[in-house]
């Protein structure tokens, strides 16, 4: 008994209760099922008699040796493993919560399992104790002894079951107590990680009816439990509106973890999202928990979902439908009480045409899409922004905020902003550095000067010219901008993606460069010749 309180895993208390009643010469066999759902338990969890969260009795822990052969029952697998309530005698112990004695055991009688083995191991006697604790019922001991059990006998196993069922219950906190802690570690430690990481946009201000759209939108849905997919511009601010979305909903005191699915290595996705035990694969030196844990109960952002490989994306389907995962290297199936929001710049319905996304996983995703218009088509927002981010930068700057005059405005507004509100963020931030010398705003708007590849040129490259300083109207940028796209495009004879395409001559990404094309409404037969920039 002091042994058995002293443990504190719950594994090693199972092991040495069953051991320790073994000790006595008489008893052939001691075991302990314990009260659990099929997918907490290692054998059962993810095998066809799985039923989802039905508590039943698992065999957990057994002790005995063989009269006949000399073998050792420490086994846990078989016909006993798993035994329903009310099921034989074993399941009418939990079931009845009341102890039962058989004093005399005899091959013939009716509850005896294997008769056969009854009477080979010269079995007398049977003893079963329901485990119970603070009212609640645990699980059962069940002893098979070769001498006759006595009155005394069968009370001194009742007191140390009760001894037995108050140690299983502080393992069991004391396990709950540790995953709680080791989560809340990753949990902080995560989250300090993103407040170095994150890019702070400020809090959302809006004055275009599009936005206000958007806003509405994520009212909406935010008491809701739906998943969410925000596709948009790169820069758009998609993971505000995410961050929007948790901090007005019921998850709001749970964790938003946020996931890069761009930049997980495809041998390292099944890991990073579902976590793995110590020894699965080379380098696995302890357990980690995976991001889908680490948001138990909250909200999962997985910005870039596009990104993900075609190879994995079933992976990703099999926890949104099933709500369910194991970790790599282990048999125990965990739930998983995640809400999905999700972000891209990618055209997933195009990426399902082309063979490039799941069409299943897409409709998965798209319960609630929303889609966040690219700052050129929300010109009113860039006044209320621009004078946020301003004073935040000076803040930060410890100076005094300089005046944004209607001239300087108006070259904000008449700036395209490919780059969308990051853009418009540094644009300002940068401003707002070299003001403390000149005490006026200068915005560097001009495009930077790209390299395109040229093999005639001596070092392989030749730089585009900058644009003038000048300030130029909205129908003249839109034109350079054309006429910039063209002949990156003819350079690379049409070619988007890949080496030597247009998006790597115009150092951007090859979606946003998509995105672009169709956005400015640039088609491919206008690519040829030396003379259609002004389509």
């Amino acid at each position: 008994m002091l042994s058995v309180v002293q443990a504190q895993p719950l594994a090693p208390i199972l092991r040495q209760i069953v051991d320790g009643v073994t000790e006595a010469s008489d008893v052939a066999l001691a075991r302990l099922w314990v009260l659990e759902s099929d997918r907490e338990c290692l054998v059962c969890s993810g095998s066809p008699v799985a039923k989802g969260s039905q508590r039943v009795l698992h065999l957990l822990a057994s002790s005995g040796k063989s009269l006949a052969t000399g073998e050792l029952y420490t086994g846990v697998a078989g016909k006993a493993h798993r035994i329903e309530l009310g099921e034989r005698k074993i399941g009418c112990i939990a079931q009845n919560r009341e102890a039962l004695l058989i004093s005399d055991v005899t091959p013939s009688q009716d509850w005896v399992a294997d008769p056969e083995w009854v009477e080979r191991e010269k079995i007398r006697s049977f003893a079963g104790h329901p485990l119970i604790c603070r009212d609640e019922l645990l699980g059962v001991l069940a002893v098979f002894s070769r001498t006759k059990f006595s009155d005394e006998d069968f009370q001194w196993l009742r007191t140390f079951a009760d001894h037995a069922a108050v140690a299983i219950w502080n393992a069991r906190s004391f396990d709950e107590l540790n995953r709680l802690r080791t989560q809340l570690e990753l949990e902080n430690e995560y989250l300090s990680d993103e407040i170095k990481q994150t890019i702070h946009f400020g809090d959302i201000v809006t004055q275009s009816k599009s936005f206000q759209k958007v806003l509405q939108q994520v009212q909406l849905v935010a008491e809701t439990t739906a998943t969410v997919l925000i596709f948009g511009e790169s820069g758009t601010g998609k993971e505000l509106i995410a961050r929007a979305i948790h901090e007005r909903g019921p998850r709001k005191s749970r964790p938003f973890i946020k996931v890069n699915c761009g930049a997980i290595p495809e041998t390292l996705f099944e890991s990073e999202f579902f976590g793995h035990v110590k020894g699965a694969f080379t380098g696995a030196l302890s357990d980690r928990i995976g991001r889908f844990e680490l948001a138990q109960g909250g909200d999962l952002f997985l910005d870039e979902v596009g990104e993900i490989p075609m190879s994995l994306q079933a992976k990703l389907l099999r926890v949104l439908q099933e709500k369910q995962f194991e970790r790599v290297g282990d048999a125990r199936t965990r739930c998983a009480d995640v809400r999905i929001l999700a972000a891209t710049n990618r055209n997933l319905k195009e990426e399902v045409e082309a063979g490039n996304f799941r069409e299943d996983l897409y409709y998965r995703l798209t319960v609630f899409p929303i889609e966040i218009p690219p700052l050129r088509d929300r010109k009113e927002d860039i006044a209320p922004m621009a004078l946020q981010f301003i004073r935040k930068s000076a803040a930060r700057l410890k100076i005094k905020a300089p005046r944004l005059n209607t001239r300087q405005l108006r070259e904000l507004e008449g700036y395209d902003w490919p780059g969308n509100v990051r853009e418009l963020e540094n644009v300002l931030e940068r401003a707002v550095i070299l003001a403390r010398e000149s005490g006026d705003l200068k915005f560097e708007l001009q495009r930077p000067r790209v390299a395109l590849k040229n093999p005639s040129h001596p070092v392989g490259t030749v730089k585009s010219p900058s644009f003038p300083p000048s300030i130029l109207s909205w129908d003249e940028l839109k034109k350079r901008e054309v006429d910039n796209i063209l002949a990156a495009l003819r350079q690379s004879n049409g070619r988007v993606f890949g080496r030597g395409g247009a998006a790597e001559s115009l150092g951007m990404k090859p979606t946003t460069l998509a995105s672009k094309l169709k956005a400015l409404g640039i088609e491919k037969r206008f690519i040829s010749g030396p003379n259609r920039s002004d389509s």
